[in-house]
Parts: C-alpha cells; sequence; structure tokens
C-alpha cells in the first residue's frame, strides 16, 4: 500500500513571493520553560468510591511520531500499521490511590513506553480495562485493582478506528470487543492506473452538506474504507476465552444489555458517499443473542443525504438506538414528528420508543416532545430526565418523566441555554449494578442531584444542589468559596454529603481533596507542584467593562512579573474569540473564575507576558441578533465596538498603549482576526492560525450561522475577509496544519487567502505545519509555532517600524519541507 502525503514549512518574506527551506526553530527559553512544563494527571473514580485512579499524560509527541502512516477516509483518521486513530493524546502511567487514607499504588506490569486510552473500570470495581497501542495493534490490557498488577489479554486485536473498542458485561467477567477479523487478507492493492472517472450524481432532489473534511473520494478510498473499519464483535473472558457473535461487519458500536443477555450492535454499510462522512452512512441496528445470534433487526436506515441545513435538523425514522440502563434490557430510540425539519410547523417534535426483551411485541411510546430531543438520563422506574432543545432561540427544556406510568412529563427547567447564570447544573449519576450510568436519588427516589459551574456576576462557582422533584425546590449543599476555584468531581457518599474535589487557586496548583460538606473539612489527596513556580506567577485580574451599545464585556488581564504600572503602558496582545448570543442580558454574563488557576494550552497568549507584554485573554466577543435579527446581520459592527472596548479599557487603566496593539485568534478566532485588520486600524499586527477567511467555501452554514450563502449572500461576502483582503495593510502572520480536519477550515483557506493578500501589496507571512491538524501536537510544530509569533510581534508590536520583510529567515542551507512559490 502506499500512501502520499502533501505537506510543507514555508517561510514566506513579505517583499518576495519566493519559498524557503527551513528548520523548526525554537522560542525564547522562557516561552519554552511554560510550553514544557508538566500537566495534571487525570483521575478516575471507582463508583464504590474506595480507589481513585491517576492517569499521567503523554508529553508532546515528536513530529517523527506525527509523521506515521494515516489514512483519511470517511470523515475518519487510520494509523493502517495499527488499526486505529491515528491522533491520540496517550495515558502513560497508572497509580491507584486508596479512598480514604490516600494511600497510592504505583501500577505494575505495564507495557514498557506505554500509550494507554479507553480506561474503564469493571461493574464490580476489582478491575479497570485499558487499551495499548503497541506499533502494530491496539491490544486489551486488564489490571486488577487489588494487586496493582496488569496484564494482556493475548491473541486479541482491536479494531478501535471509532474510538472505544470494547464495553464490559454486567458480570464483570466479561466484555463485548470488536476485534480485526482474522484471515481478513492483505491491504487492497492500489492500482495507480484508474479505471475511469469518480461520478456523483443527484436527481431533483434536495441534498444539502456543509463542509467536511477527510471524505472518501473514490472506490479506491471505499475498499480501504471497509478493509480497515470491518471488525467482528467477540465476547471475551477475563481469563482469556473468546467467542464472535453475529457476522463481520463495519461495525460501530456493540453494546451488551444491562442484564448481559443481549448485544446492541450497529452497522454501516453501502452505498457511501463523497459529501458526507460515515455518521451519515446507511446503518442497520440489530439486537444479538449473547450466542450470536441476530434476535431482531431494529431498523436499517439509508444514507442521511437528504437532510435540513438547520442545526436542529435530523434524519426520518428510527435514530439514537439504545439500552435503557435501569432496566435489564430494553431498548429506546426517538423518531422526529416533524419530517426532521425544525421549520416546519409541528405541535410534537421527537417521539421516545421503547421495546423490551424478547422484542416480540410492538413498541411502546415513551413521551411525545415539543422539542427536538438531545437525552435522556434513566433513573429508576419512577423516574428519568429528559432534555430537549431548539436552536432558533436557544430554548432548552428539562422534563421528569415516569418510566412506569408513561403519564406527561413534567417539565423541571424551561431556560435559554446562554443564560448561564440559572443554569441548574448537569444531573448527578451512578453506576447500578449492572455498571451502567443512572441518576443517583435518595432512598425514596424523590430527590435528585446536581452538580454547576456556578455561573454568577462573581465569576464561576461551582455547587452542588438536591432537588425535591415533586415541588422542583432546590436546596443547595456546598458551593466553592474564595479566594479558591474548587469544582465537584465525584460524590462518595450522599447521606454524608463526602465528595471529592479539584481545588486550586491563582497560586497554587489544582489538586484533589476529599471534602465534608456538612463540616466543611478538608483532607488533601494529592501533592502536585505549581508547574510554572520557575517563571513566577502568573496572576489575572478579571477586567469588567461596556460596549458603546451598552453590552456588558469581559477581559482576563496578565501582566508581566514585577510590573509596576509607573512603568508605563505596555505592548499589548488581544486574543478572543466571538460567540454568538440571541439575547444581549446573557451576552454580557461573566465566564470564568478570577480563582482558577492558570494552565497554558499550546495556543495561548499567556506566554507573552514573559516577553513584557500585557495580555488581554478570553476577551469577549459578544455577536447579537436579538427577535427575528441574526447575530451576524451586524458582525462587523459588534466585532469593531467589543475590540475597541477593549482596548479602551486597558489603556484607561494604564497598562495598554494603544498604539501597540496586536490581535490573534485560532481557527473562528482566525477569522475574527482578518477581519478586524480588514475593518479597523486599531492593530499593529495580527496573528491568524487555522482559520477560514472566505465564507462561499462553505455556502451551507459555518459556525452558529444556519442560514445558506443563497438565503443571505451579503452576510457571508461582508464577514469574508477574503471579499476585503484589498484593504488590509496591517502585518498578518497566517499559521495552519497541513492536515487541518476540521469542518471548513481547510488548509486552502490560507492558501487562497494568503495570494489574494499579497496581490494586494500586503504584509503577510503564511507558515504551514507539516502533518498538523486543526490543533497543533508535535513538540517541533509547538516550538516553531511560538517562535513565529514571537518574532513577528517583536518585530511589528514591540518596536513597531514601517512595513518592510518578514522576520529574518534562519540557516537557508538547513533541510526541511518544500513547497512551491508563485
Amino acid at each position: 500500500m502506499k500512501i502520499l502525503y502533501f505537506f510543507s514549512a514555508v517561510m514566506f518574506c513579505s517583499l518576495t513571493s519566493s519559498a524557503q527551506d527551513v528548520m523548526y526553530q525554537t522560542p525564547p527559553k522562557s516561552i519554552v520553560a511554560l510550553a514544557e512544563a508538566p500537566s495534571t494527571p487525570r483521575v478516575s473514580v471507582s463508583s464504590n468510591g474506595q480507589w481513585m485512579l491517576l492517569l499521567d499524560n503523554q508529553d508532546m509527541p515528536t513530529i517523527a511520531e506525527l509523521s506515521q502512516p494515516e489514512l483519511r477516509i470517511g470523515g475518519l483518521r487510520i494509523n493502517p500499521k495499527t488499526n486505529g486513530p491515528s491522533r491520540v493524546i496517550y495515558t502513560t502511567k497508572l497509580r491507584l490511590k486508596h479512598l480514604p487514607d490516600g494511600k497510592e499504588l504505583l501500577v505494575q506490569g505495564l507495557p514498557a513506553k506505554a500509550r494507554i486510552s479507553e480506561v474503564t473500570w469493571s461493574p464490580d470495581n476489582t478491575k479497570v480495562a485499558f487499551t495499548h497501542t503497541s506499533d502494530r495493534h491496539v491490544e486489551l490490557w486488564l489490571l486488577d485493582v487489588a494487586s496493582a498488577s496488569a496484564r494482556l489479554m493475548p491473541n486479541l486485536f482491536l479494531n478501535s478506528v471509532f474510538g472505544k473498542s470494547y464495553e464490559w458485561v454486567s458480570d464483570s467477567q466479561t466484555l463485548l470487543a470488536r476485534a480485526i477479523v482474522g484471515g481478513r487478507g492483505d491491504t487492497p492493492i492500489l492500482n495507480p492506473v484508474p479505471m475511469g472517472p469518480t461520478v456523483q450524481e443527484n436527481i431533483g432532489r434536495k441534498a444539502p452538506a456543509r463542509t467536511y473534511q477527510d471524505l472518501l473520494k473514490n472506490p479506491t478510498d471505499e475498499k480501504l474504507f471497509e478493509f480497515y473499519a470491518t471488525a467482528q464483535v467477540v465476547k471475551v473472558t477475563v481469563t482469556g476465552r473468546m467467542q464472535p457473535l453475529g457476522q463481520p461487519g463495519i461495525v460501530q458500536q456493540a453494546s451488551p444489555s444491562p442484564n448481559g443477555r443481549y448485544a446492541l450492535v450497529k452497522y454501516r454499510h453501502r452505498p457511501y458517499s463523497y459529501t458526507l462522512p460515515y455518521t451519515d452512512f446507511p446503518l442497520q441496528v440489530d439486537i444479538l443473542s449473547m450466542e450470536g445470534l441476530v434476535v431482531k433487526t431494529m431498523a436499517d436506515l439509508p444514507l442521511a443525504d437528504n437532510v435540513p441545513s438547520s442545526f436542529d435538523a435530523v434524519p426520518t425514522g428510527q435514530r439514537g438506538h439504545n439500552w435503557r440502563a435501569d432496566v435489564p434490557s430494553t431498548v429506546y430510540w426517538v423518531e422526529a414528528q416533524d419530517g426532521g425539519d425544525p421549520k416546519a410547523t409541528a405541535s410534537v417534535r421527537d417521539k421516545i420508543f421503547t421495546l423490551a426483551a424478547p422484542f416480540e411485541t410492538e413498541p411502546q411510546e415513551l413521551a411525545a416532545l415539543p422539542l427536538r430531543f438531545r437525552d435522556v438520563i434513566w433513573g429508576n422506574a419512577n423516574v428519568a430526565l429528559v432534555e430537549g432543545y431548539r436552536w432558533a432561540d436557544r430554548k432548552e427544556m428539562t422534563w421528569a418523566l415516569n418510566p412506569t406510568t408513561k403519564a406527561a412529563p413534567v417539565v423541571l427547567f424551561d431556560r435559554s441555554s446562554q443564560d448561564t447564570y440559572t443554569a441548574p447544573g448537569t444531573p448527578y449519576t451512578v453506576h447500578n449494578l449492572t455498571g451502567n450510568e443512572v441518576l443517583a436519588t435518595d432512598t425514596k427516589g424523590e430527590t435528585l442531584y446536581f452538580v454547576g459551574t456556578g455561573a454568577s456576576p462573581e465569576g464561576d462557582r461551582p455547587f452542588v444542589d438536591e432537588l425535591d422533584v415533586a415541588t422542583k425546590k432546590a436546596t443547595r449543599w456546598w458551593r466553592s468559596e474564595a479566594p479558591f476555584y474548587e469544582v465537584p468531581v465525584a460524590i462518595l457518599d450522599l447521606n454524608k454529603r463526602l465528595l471529592i474535589t479539584r481545588r486550586e487557586s491563582q497560586q497554587d496548583a489544582p489538586n484533589y481533596y476529599l471534602r465534608e460538606a456538612k463540616s466543611a473539612k478538608l483532607t488533601p489527596l494529592t501533592k502536585f507542584d505549581n508547574p510554572y513556580a520557575a517563571v513566577g506567577n502568573l496572576t489575572k485580574q478579571v477586567l469588567k467593562y461596556k460596549r458603546a451599545d451598552g453590552v456588558d464585556l469581559t477581559a482576563n488581564l496578565y501582566l508581566p512579573y514585577g510590573y509596576k504600572k509607573e512603568s508605563g503602558p505596555l505592548p499589548t496582545l488581544m486574543e478572543a474569540y466571538p460567540v454568538e448570543f440571541k439575547n444581549k442580558a446573557n451576552a454580557g454574563q461573566v465566564k470564568g473564575s478570577p480563582y482558577a488557576f492558570t494552565r497554558l494550552s499550546w495556543g495561548s497568549p499567556i506566554y507573552w507576558v514573559t516577553q513584557g507584554y500585557a495580555v488581554l485573554q478570553g476577551t469577549s466577543i459578544p455577536i447579537v441578533g436579538e427577535g427575528s435579527k441574526e447575530p451576524n446581520d451586524t458582525y462587523v459592527e459588534q466585532l469593531t465596538a467589543s475590540a475597541k472596548a477593549a482596548i479602551d479599557e486597558g489603556a484607561r487603566l494604564g497598562v495598554v498603549d494603544r498604539n501597540r496593539v496586536a490581535v490573534m485568534g485560532h481557527s473562528y478566532g482566525a477569522f475574527m482576526t482578518a477581519n478586524l485588520l480588514a475593518h479597523t486600524d486599531l492593530f499593529k499586527a495580527g496573528i491568524a492560525r487555522s482559520g477560514a477567511y472566505n465564507r462561499t467555501l462553505t455556502p451551507f452554514g459555518f459556525q452558529a450561522e444556519e442560514r445558506t450563502y443563497w438565503e443571505a449572500p451579503e452576510v457571508y461576502n461582508s464577514m469574508s475577509p477574503f471579499t476585503h483582503a484589498d484593504k488590509i495593510k496591517t502585518p498578518l502572520l497566517l499559521i495552519h496544519g497541513e492536515a487541518d480536519n476540521n469542518s471548513g477550515t481547510f488548509p486552502l483557506q490560507s492558501e487562497r487567502f494568503y495570494n489574494a493578500l499579497k496581490g494586494h501589496g500586503a504584509t503577510v507571512r503564511y507558515v504551514v505545519l507539516p502533518f498538523e491538524a486543526h490543533g497543533y501536537a508535535a513538540r517541533e510544530s509547538i516550538m516553531h509555532t511560538l517562535w513565529e509569533m514571537n518574532s513577528w510581534l517583536d518585530k511589528y508590536v514591540k518596536q513597531p517600524a514601517a512595513p518592510a520583510a518578514a522576520p529574518a529567515t534562519p540557516d537557508q542551507s538547513a533541510v526541511g519541507a518544500k513547497t512551491e512559490g508563485n
């Protein structure tokens, strides 16, 4: 098999159109130290509350690791060597902590250079299953909790191209796995000589499609997709005994029933699409016995290529099949009652149906919903929660449902999804005896529990509430208090109000604690150090100010360590990501917490406090369209007003030099950056990473815009920086991952935008990162990106001068990736 890649790492000088070969560069040491700081381990708590599993994350992979073979087909990214996903953030080490004493055990027997993922507790909490990706296979491993030792399940190679490749059965002795089919033969031989053209055809039927990446392109891709996606469902015991269930196929999911007697299996099949990902391919849903016989075919759904382009549009027919978590073996699903079109007039949008074993009777209607179904959380015979939504006005509702009486659902919450101050939180769930997640209730089943972020004018203050379903009255158990930011992770005992929380402050790194909510007693479980201590405290100030039209705005202000205001205003880097709202009041609500520990991701702007910049991070850019008006009808005006308000507030405080401000953004933030340079003179430079700049290339909607180009051409044109390329005179750095997998942000967007800017004499630099997707991963890529940004800011912002050549290109004799210049 031959896999071809097109890649380049280009650095264009602003006064020429030639391309250059360069080596990866490294930013200043203070930035490197922040970027390389170790991440805080993740945790997973056993359902019985007796163990906490700590998972140490993988450091940044190398470009050599990232450049391993990759197939991009059907909306998937596959490593053909392992038959698994090609881009995974792995766990490298496992540790067990016994609760409540906190005694730690390092897990023994792990594979060398472990690459762990898909970590799951057994229903009885005596074992933990996980996958390890070797150089050739995805393997299944078991961790025995009592002995803290791990072992390989031999002779089983998993097919994990669709993600989770196994599930526990309720007996804790058996797992259902998707395995590579034995004897499947060699990889299909790819004939480089075509047998004919590739043809697509539509005959008079509306089939709108958004812009997707990594799609099938020809019959060869179809064969490769089938080769790597085909799997055999296998029942495997913890002792290693295996039994195949049913026939091989493109198995997307295989889930055991709560009582372990059946398996719900979902198969994708032909005909495929060249304009849609695998999630829209035809789907057959079967129920199999644990002996491998087909008990019932629930549905065989066609290609979903005629779904309206509206955000809450859905296919007709059955969808969303799954098991009820609270009963032995009952399947539920949803069916649209409005043809799947939210713009159609209908008093009932969706209905929920159920069918119990032995699956021979007529389905039972469980509930009729006036909104589109979003989710159902099962509790017990007397209570379940159903969530619904409507995109047009951001309305969401939650109903309490009695699954036994099937009485009309009772509305618990009716609110705007964008009103964070009134958000009731997320229903807290626990694992029942079969290992399935169900609603946590009191002994009588009359009280539910909610965990929320606690958004408020003072910032986020996470909480735990208990809710009386009958009276709808909520009682607050506990709430995070200043000067700390504390998040509930698990409830160990409902009656004692015993929690595990993650607690942090601006100076204290996140650590885990045992909290007794009744007595306020707090016992530390971990002692992770501040990873940034060597470079001084990263402290933030939450700014609150108003836009010219009265909308409340916020931004997080970071200043260099030891900075004093009498030193004068600073060169400034502003970062933002626009968000659409249907209500001005909701748009102005405070986001985040002033007490949270500052954690730097690879794409953060906060690195530049070490270089003497003031940083405005998370700057509010709300785009509001109330009533019948859509937010994007006045996008440019609101964008400009928000940016100006942030700079004005920083200048008022005396810390922002309004003559030395740069703006940066990633993805939709890059789109914002280009627009600000096209329509304002507020900035000395811009940095746009992995953006989309020509909205005619995403004609069936983008971001929160669901109107098509033909319905609102003036909006698409006015919002496209490409249309206004002749107006951009401010220096702009464009960076894009060569293998961008995000919908709509094809690298072509940056390539064409660069050419448009270059053609109009702009000062612009275009960097393409080999093998990188929408988010950057390799250490070399991240360090080089930080170097590019730092060089650009220093040249055009810190010491601004008349536009000249881009930052000097290092070592022209270095061997690097190439691209053609125009």
